[in-house]
Order: C-alpha cells, then sequence, then structure tokens
C-alpha cells in the first residue's frame, strides 16, 4: 500500500455526488429545464409554455374532489383468458405494471364531492400499461356508474388511454358496448355524465365512453382521436392541419365543448355540476 492510498483510507472522504435524476423536469414541449419541486407544486404544468403533463389517477382524483371522499375497490376479474403471449407473458406485464402502481389496474373510482356538489369520478390512469381498456377498466367505469346511480348524481370520467388492451382481444373490444350501456342507463335516470379528456385519449376508449358524455371537457394540447395521424395520413393520401386531433382543433371543429386549463378544472367543473344538477347543491 503506498502513502496516497493509506492517507486517503484514513480520512472521512464524503461520497461522490451524484446528480439526483428527480431534481429537474425537462419539459417535452419547450425543452426547457424545469426545477421538479416547482413543477409539481404547478399540478405538473410547465410554469414557462403551460404543457399540461400526465398525472396519476390519485392526484387525478385528490385535484377533483373534496377531502374525506371514498376509494371504490379495483374490481376482481378473470386475468390472462386467453394465456397471451408476445415477447412476454399477459401475467409478467401485469405483475410489471402493478410494482409501478398502487393500484391493480388502470381505472379508479372516488366517491365524493366536488365544490360540496355530490359526484363519482373514475379515472384512466395512463402510467398503468397505457391506460388500456380491458375487463378490469371497463368493470371498473360500470361500477363507477352503477355508484353514481345509488347515490343519484353526476358521474365524471378523466380519460388517458392508448385504447383497448391487445392481450385481452375481443373480450376487451367488449367493454365499449358494456360501457355504452351504462352511459345509457346514467341517461335514463336523468343523471349527468361528464368527460374529461387528457392526454393521451386515443382508440376504442375513444370510440365508446370517452365521447358519449353530455359535456365533454379537455385539457389544453391533449391529444385526442381515434387512429393516429400517421395512419389517417397514409389512408387518406393528403397531408393533415397542424394541431389536427388536438384539444383546441377539436374544440374549434365542434367535439369538444371546452378546452379548460388544469388550474380551472374543479371550479369549472363545480360549475357545471351547478347547472346540471341544481338540487344537488341545495
Amino acid at each position: 500500500m503506498n502513502w496516497f492510498t493509506s492517507v486517503r483510507n484514513s480520512l472521512p472522504f464524503l461520497p461522490k455526488r451524484t446528480t439526483d435524476d428527480t431534481l429537474w423536469v425537462k419539459c417535452p414541449q419547450c425543452q426547457q429545464m424545469v426545477f421538479a419541486q416547482e413543477y409539481h407544486e404547478n399540478d405538473d404544468v410547465c410554469p414557462r409554455c403551460e404543457h399540461h403533463g400526465r398525472i396519476g389517477a390519485d392526484r387525478r382524483l385528490a385535484m377533483l374532489l373534496d377531502e374525506g371522499y371514498d376509494v371504490l375497490p379495483v374490481p376482481e376479474v378473470q386475468e390472462d383468458p386467453l394465456k397471451f403471449r408476445d415477447s412476454k407473458k399477459y401475467t409478467d406485464r401485469l405483475k410489471q405494471a402493478r410494482t409501478k402502481s398502487p393500484h391493480r389496474d388502470a381505472f379508479l373510482v372516488g366517491s365524493g364531492a366536488v365544490r360540496g356538489r355530490p359526484a363519482v369520478v373514475g379515472v384512466q390512469d395512463f402510467a398503468f400499461m397505457g391506460g388500456s381498456m380491458g375487463m378490469a377498466v371497463g368493470t371498473a367505469f360500470c361500477r363507477g356508474a352503477e355508484k353514481a346511480i345509488e347515490r343519484g348524481c353526476a358521474y365524471v370520467v378523466v380519460t388517458a388511454a392508448g385504447g383497448a388492451r391487445m392481450q385481452e382481444g375481443i373480450l376487451s373490444l367488449m367493454q365499449m358496448p358494456k360501457a355504452t350501456v351504462m352511459t345509457r342507463r346514467l341517461k335514463d335516470a336523468g343523471l349527468p355524465y361528464i368527460v374529461i379528456l387528457t392526454d393521451p385519449t386515443t382508440g376504442g376508449v375513444t370510440a365508446s365512453y370517452a365521447m358519449l358524455g353530455d359535456v365533454h371537457i379537455a385539457e389544453p394540447g391533449a391529444l385526442i382521436g381515434f387512429a393516429g395521424q400517421r395512419v389517417i395520413q397514409d389512408t387518406i393520401r393528403e397531408q393533415l392541419p397542424d394541431g389536427f386531433q388536438r384539444a383546441e382543433y377539436l374544440h374549434k371543429h365542434g367535439m369538444v365543448d371546452m378546452v379548460v386549463p388544469r388550474h380551472q378544472l374543479r371550479e369549472r367543473l363545480a360549475d357545471i355540476l351547478g347547472y346540471l344538477q341544481p338540487q344537488a347543491a341545495a
């Protein structure tokens, strides 16, 4: 052992400093580095360009509902009924997704109130397998609607999905008519069904319950559509306009009723509930 090694080992050197990956967030739109704490305190909205980042189901429920709301248990469904396998087993994909999420699947339902107005809120979590719609998501959506009918209040659904869950095949696609029937039951009961479209809302979700609301609200810049832009361009062989399938474009063309920034969603939702259910506010 030379003298330098001897001295080095005897001194209380601190471990080498490393950069914390969670200290900064890079905005995907303006490419600016934003202090993570500032970003999260701003509800994951970039303070530079107002880009709305994706957030999880728990945070979304806490943003929209008053304190003291109840979270409905995620329904148990048969897993991997088709014994599906691509590059991985479907069961392994589910296990991997659950290690990153506190919930068993991609749809969470909270029952409570929005600014004192009764409401049941269902939230799709894109972080769980891209928010894909499988049997668990379809069943959770229906349970939320049943809870709203039981309470006699509005049902609010926040969508974020890449479409149907391919690993469940036709069983996944059958969630589309299943959810559609529940929206009809809400209408027959005279209860409001409100959809908040967030980034991204695509595929079979868009083709079913995401576009059946009495009122459609979208967050700024949200991608909303069925097929991807490239697929559409290749099919019709035409260049699509700038901003195609974004919330502002859909609002301009009448597919979305309003585009509301995240900071204003709770108040705007409470106002809408007040118009649609004035007796509930009494």
